[in-house]
């Protein structure tokens, strides 16, 4: 082949590869764990796994079925979803916070490796954004957890100090300490957190140098972290890692740190890591607390616009109501403090930053899949919550920049995944200590005859609400009454059998299915929005609808029907929300268009 046709090859190719559409991968709260870490200060690697022989730090069964998330399996997922994106070619990746389990050296340490390895092997650029776990607080705190593994399937303790923590056995190291900012910054500077030569643009809300000015040298300077902090109340200066990034031409980054730390007493050291409130309530005490995210957003809006740049904005915390509508009904069937409802944003966050000129934004925190959308005038805002790699529905979603005014998003479900039941010969100890103890079984040992990820992640969710979303958050007397009945019961309830017959319903096929499923494939809605349709029969779906319209037109008083009647309205809100798996955001008609 001639020297001129290779030319003109090379020239297609690199014309086409110019073209290709920029490609964002969004992996929210991985809160990765290192299962195969190791502390600086002591010798514990973990218990043996008699199924690997590879020594494993990790938690209980019991304590990942009590919470929101997993602790163990996340660690294989979020290799699984790595891989995957390195397979798909995609070379940046944003981290949208709570990267990490809470911010541990020797969790943070791990963490470094991977993103590191994938860093030189696909040359993945890797963003990340703080959360309500990374950091736990500004400062450096002293911390541990009670329910980590023992040789014996016993609980073990692991403190950053002897006086704290309730275990009898326990390991003391350092690098279980939750860490701040500082600790933070200096682990984790290589992703985001500092300008890279490479970027074309990079700056923080403290530095007011213009993109036209911009040096990677002023960029070092103003990433330093004595220069980004800000007075969340007087005389309480605290960290803000706010960042924005060009790494690749005309797309601007912009990585939120979201978390607002209010002091709990205003007449105590503001250098006291214990005296200050958590975060996760979010962008309510961004409006109050931290109003110069504001302004930069604005600034940033506005020299985007000057130098058509295309601005994509991630943190945390999501700035739209994630209920698709059903907040208020949800609030006065459970209380307005049960169901999360304290980290819902007030919606004068989508305003004031859909006036600032932020048209999109990705958030996590509450390890959800949906999209929402508001409308202030010429102004809009779409919020994409991106569900956890540790909690059902797993998954990450993939932006697709066709051009700066049509945006693709795809939702990539992790169903499969590599090594996810390599822990289970540990688990079965722990099952077989409990028994031997004459504890109550607390958790369900069919989990460990799963035989995939998804499978695994739906029975985390079912006894998730069994063990703990029911107790906690609904009222003992609807629970008490409802548990024996079936959904023929719940029809019955509000039709007779001739109004039935009128109607060509046959109760006979509601029988299959109970008011504890009906509950559970409300979370199911809630978590995984649309796809949760895969794991729910669809003549159920369908016997919902008929039971959603029956009880709205009921005019019965009756205590128990009226809760229903709000269940089957959250159920009907929670499944028709906006498109949350594959979708085309279009800003010029301002509308989600699904694909």
């Amino acid at each position: 082949m001639n020297k001129s046709i290779v030319s003109v090859l090379l020239f297609i190719s690199t014309f086409f590869s110019a073209q290709k559409p920029v490609q964002i991968a969004f992996l929210s709260d991985v809160h990765f764990q290192d299962l195969y870490g190791s502390f600086s200060d002591h010798d514990f690697k973990g218990i043996v796994n008699p199924g690997t022989g590879k020594s494993t730090i990790l938690r209980t069964m019991d304590s990942q079925l009590h919470s929101t998330r997993i602790f163990n399996e996340n660690y294989f997922a979020f290799l699984k979803a790595l891989d995957d994106i390195a397979a798909k070619g995609i070379k940046i990746v944003a981290m949208p916070g709570d990267f990490s389990d809470d911010g541990q050296a020797y969790n943070l340490r791990g963490l470094h490796a991977i993103l590191e390895k994938y860093h030189q092997k696909y040359g993945i650029k890797f963003y990340l954004t703080t959360g309500n776990h990374d950091p736990v607080g500004p400062f450096r705190n002293d911390g541990g957890k009670d329910d980590f593994l023992g040789q014996n399937g016993n609980p073990l303790g692991i403190y950053s100090k002897e006086s704290i923590g309730k275990s009898i056995d326990k390991v003391i190291t350092k690098d279980i300490a939750e860490s701040g900012y500082l600790e933070i910054l200096n682990e984790l500077k290589d992703f985001g957190f500092y300008p890279k030569k490479e970027d074309l643009f990079w700056n923080t809300p403290f530095d007011h140098n213009s993109f036209k000015n911009y040096s990677y040298r002023k960029g070092l300077q103003s990433a330093d972290y004595s220069k980004r902090m800000y007075e969340v109340e007087k005389d309480f200066s605290v960290p803000d890692l706010s960042y924005v990034v060009e790494p690749v031409k005309d797309v601007w980054m912009v990585a939120i740190d979201g978390n607002t730390y209010i002091p709990r007493n205003i007449n105590e050291d503001s250098h006291n890591p214990s005296n200050y409130k958590g975060a996760s309530i979010g962008y309510n005490n961004v409006l109050t607390n931290k109003q110069h995210l504001i302004e930069w957003v604005r600034r940033l809006a506005d020299e985007a616009k000057k130098n058509n740049k295309t601005l994509i904005a991630f943190t945390h915390y999501p700035m739209i109501d994630f209920n698709d509508g059903a907040t208020n009904e949800i609030k006065n069937l459970l209380g307005e403090k049960k169901w999360q409802l304290e980290r819902v944003p007030q919606e004068e966050v989508a305003k004031v930053f859909a006036e600032a000129g932020l048209q999109i934004h990705f958030a996590g925190h509450m390890h959800i899949n949906d999209t929402g959308i508001r409308k202030f005038g010429e102004n809009v805002l779409v919020n994409v919550q991106v569900p956890s790699l540790a909690a059902y529905l797993p998954a990450y979603k993939i932006l697709t920049i066709q051009s700066p005014d049509k945006l693709e998003v795809q939702t990539e479900v992790l169903n499969e995944v590599p090594h996810f039941n390599e822990l289970f010969p540990l688990y079965e100890k722990e099952y077989e200590a409990l028994q031997s103890n004459k504890g109550n079984i607390v958790w369900n040992k069919d989990i460990l005859k799963t035989t995939s990820y998804h499978d695994f992640m739906l029975f985390h969710v079912k006894e998730l609400v069994r063990l703990r979303m029911i107790p906690d958050d609904w009222p003992k007397d609807f629970i008490e009454k409802g548990t024996k009945l079936s959904g023929e019961d719940l029809l019955l309830l509000i039709q007779n059998n001739n109004q039935l017959r009128e109607k060509g319903i046959s109760s006979e096929t509601f029988k299959k299915w109970s008011f504890d499923d009906l509950l559970l494939d409300l979370y199911k809605f809630q978590s995984a929005d649309e796809l949760a349709k895969k794991d729910i029969p669809k003549e159920r779906l369908e016997q919902y609808q008929i039971l959603e319209k029956l009880y709205q037109e009921t005019q019965s008083q009756d205590v128990f029907v009226r809760r229903l009647q709000s269940v089957f309205k959250i159920l009907s809100l929670l499944s028709d929300g906006d498109p949350a798996d594959h979708f085309e955001i279009d800003l010029k008609k301002k509308k989600i268009i699904k694909l």
